[in-house]
């Protein structure tokens, strides 16, 4: 999937957008829509209301998915876990955490979340439905778009939202990664074996499976004349299996860092700017002495509070660098995801988006308080010595 081409908006610092792809599925779903409702409410091509209903569901269905999403976001900033951005795509949406998780029971609580919030998406609307309807007759002849039914087209609507959030529920707890059911296999096969190079490589292994079970089942579509059906399932199927043979390819890699903490590898000394401190001390004795384009910033109790990067401290006027101090100009670090935790494995660190892009990371322990510096040098020098071992041995 490409990066989200459009923002739609901000929230929490979270960038939520759509991929051009988005605009093609909601074509396609208002144009389904429309001739679904317009056969079930038994109106002519005249009328307005099925193309109304149609338009209404379809956002209420991506805003149903985007609700998802953010259910996964939320619980990962809950554990310390950074979200980029959420995009809405031709195959529904994504979160794209900073970093992976660091336990199987954070990867489960993690994987859980959009399930739950789809599914009392789908609760909450069949109690809005039978409301309207006044019966569970009723909304069930609704849920199954019964044509001349003594139904409204708002309870249609609500019909069909329930229903696709349930085919969203079900696809979604397929055990194949990187599914929401195949994460949460690889948080219990986590949980059960204690090694989550292992767990990922076996929920890979399902995913993979599960793509080719898919691809199957759409060239039947096909040959049975159902052509559109068939291809979007196939195409379903390699993008799953695509998604599934890269996680179980990453798992060579972080097989050389298993057993590795950040604690094992990282520089135990590291050098921190106080936050009561001027900014030309900043500059003077650190920025100038040291040659490091940022450094943390700590409290009185060693707590990291974020991080000073050269060009915020050389925006600061020069008659002013010796008022202003370090806590006006630094950059908080609110989401977490400049730091990790000592004890937290290494191979977590090869997909964080912040080391990338800093080269490196802040490593605190429990009470947040700054212990060391972790870099792409660190992770890199790791994978090398694992290699010579695997060679050696």
């Amino acid at each position: 999937m490409g990066r989200g081409a459009l923002t739609l908006f901000r929230l929490r610092g979270i960038r939520v957008g759509v991929d051009y792809s988005w605009f093609f599925v909601l074509f396609l779903v208002i144009f389904w829509l429309s001739n679904l409702f317009e056969t079930a409410l038994g109106v002519d091509d005249s009328s307005a209301v099925p193309y109304v209903l149609a338009v209404a569901s379809a956002l209420a269905f991506f805003a149903s998915i985007l609700l998802h999403e953010l259910g996964h976001a939320l619980v990962a900033i809950r554990h310390g876990i950074g979200i980029s951005e959420i995009t809405l795509w031709l195959f529904g949406g994504v979160a794209r955490m900073t970093r992976d998780t660091d336990s199987a029971g954070t990867e489960f609580k993690v994987a859980v979340a959009g399930p739950l919030v789809t599914l009392a998406i789908a609760v909450a609307g069949a109690a809005v439905g039978i409301a309207l309807a006044g019966s569970r007759e009723g909304f069930l002849e609704a849920l199954t778009l019964q044509e001349h039914a003594d139904v409204t087209g708002v309870e249609y609507a609500i019909a069909w939202l329930v229903s696709v959030n349930v085919l969203v529920l079900t696809f979604n707890l397929i055990p194949a990664f990187p599914l929401d059911g195949g994460r949460i296999a690889r948080a219990i096969a986590w949980a059960v074996t204690g090694n989550r190079t292992s767990a990922t490589r076996f929920a890979g292994t399902l995913g993979q499976i599960f793509s080719y079970v898919f691809i199957a089942v759409g060239l039947l579509l096909v040959l049975n004349d159902d052509v559109v059906s068939g291809i979007w399932l196939g195409v379903i199927g390699y993008l799953l299996g695509s998604a599934a043979r890269n996680a179980t390819a990453e798992t060579k890699v972080t097989a050389r860092l298993e057993g590795l903490r950040v604690a094992d590898v990282m520089d135990s000394e590291p050098v921190a700017i106080p936050a009561d401190a001027t900014v030309e001390q900043a500059l003077d004795e650190f920025f100038l002495r040291y040659r490091w384009p940022w450094f943390p910033v700590t409290d009185e109790h060693q707590r990291f509070r974020g991080l000073l990067v050269r060009e915020s401290a050389d925006a600061v006027p020069e008659p002013e660098r010796r008022a202003r101090r370090v806590r006006d100009v630094y950059q908080p670090d609110e989401s977490g995801s400049l730091q990790v935790s000592t004890d937290a494995p290494l191979e977590a660190l090869l997909g964080n988006e912040a080391l990338r892009r800093l080269g490196g990371l802040v490593a605190v322990d429990r009470d947040g308080r700054l212990l060391g510096i972790v870099t792409l040098q660190h992770v890199g020098r790791a994978l090398r010595d694992g290699v010579a071992a695997r060679a050696r041995g």
